[in-house]
């Protein structure tokens, strides 16, 4: 899967191991919706793709982009979310390669990435050197390694090892620790626009911990944090998949019992959500002021799905469950 594509040349980026993994548990997603075997195939090429193409045996990780560029680079974010995509490749299929990867990159994102100062975001290839924390989100430790920590929960929950668990308990507390500092971290509207999407993948890393009174509070509280600060800044810059991730975090919170669901809010962050999907279904990464960016991106795409697809079932008082085999994607 290309990390976008430019509407405006009708061209695609380079292949990304990251998005590759977030299409596997999209997919599965909407396979689960609709029954459509289509997803469900398309689901397992890109799984293969990751298992069999992008996965470097002899390094142990998954690198950041393909083909791998030398000297290359992984990221600590990226392997986790492959890591969950493979997972519930295997949980749909109980194929063991999945799984048995997914296993081996766990491992390596233990050894890898963390460090008595927290969770290097970016290591070098081959030598794994961690590169120096820069002032940008993605370059330095902070609370949204919390939903890429989430694979360590997941293989905890898939092997019974400890290991993943205190990877994963650890990881908490840091982000709890970060969360007050993390918004809105900049001057700039635009960056904190940004810094939003960061955000709530704090948010969505917190769902295997929210019957912990802590973990609640920090939900809830981020949630009106974040509503807020998108309220703001929108009419300047606004991207879409901030929106549905706010939405899909209510609908969540909302499903564990934990946060009354706001349908006020919750139906304007769905409105806006789907002002990004194009023609081709598509959504675009975001807009400024009136100008949409002419970037279409599987991500955003992903994320708008599935939370349009919750707020629906909302809106039919439909008795299934809100979360998926899969979780959040």
């Amino acid at each position: 899967m290309a990390r976008y594509y430019r509407s405006d040349l009708g061209q695609n980026a380079r292949v990304s191991t990251e998005i590759t993994g977030y299409a596997v548990s999209a997919l599965l997603f909407i396979h689960e919706r609709t029954g459509d075997s289509g997803y469900l195939d398309a689901a397992l090429r890109a799984a293969r793709f990751l298992t069999r193409v992008a996965w470097d045996a002899q390094l142990a990780t998954f690198p950041f982009e393909q083909p791998a560029n030398a000297p290359g680079f992984a990221y600590f974010f990226d392997c986790g979310i492959i890591v969950r995509g493979l997972l519930c490749a295997w949980r749909v299929t109980g194929e063991i390669e999945f799984r048995d990867i997914a296993i081996a990159a766990g491992r390596s994102m233990l050894t890898d990435f963390q460090s008595a100062q927290g969770i290097h975001p970016i290591i070098a290839l081959p030598d794994k050197r961690p590169l120096a924390w820069e002032p940008r989100w993605s370059a330095s430790p902070g609370c949204y390694q919390l939903k890429s920590a989430l694979a360590w929960h997941n293989l905890f929950e898939a092997t019974g090892e400890r290991e993943f668990l205190c990877g994963y308990e650890s990881a908490l507390q840091a982000a709890l620790e970060n969360d007050p500092a993390f918004l809105p971290g900049d001057s700039d509207p635009l960056r904190v626009m940004d810094r939003l999407h960061a955000y709530a993948y704090f948010l969505e890393g917190l769902m295997p911990v929210l019957d912990r009174p802590e973990c609640a509070a920090a939900f809830c509280n981020g949630v009106a944090r974040a509503a807020r600060l998108l309220r703001e800044i929108a009419p300047m810059f606004a991207r879409s998949d901030v929106n549905a991730q706010l939405l899909r975090a209510r609908l969540l919170g909302e499903s564990r019992g934990i946060l009354p669901l706001d349908e006020t809010a919750a139906a304007h962050e769905a409105e806006q959500a789907r002002r990004f999907q194009t023609a081709s279904g598509g959504f675009l990464f975001g807009r400024k002021q009136d100008d949409a960016l002419p970037f279409v991106n599987p991500v955003s795409t992903a994320f708008c799905v599935q939370a349009l697809v919750l707020w629906d079932e909302h809106l039919a008082r439909v008795s299934t469950q809100l979360n998926s085999k899969c979780g959040v994607i």
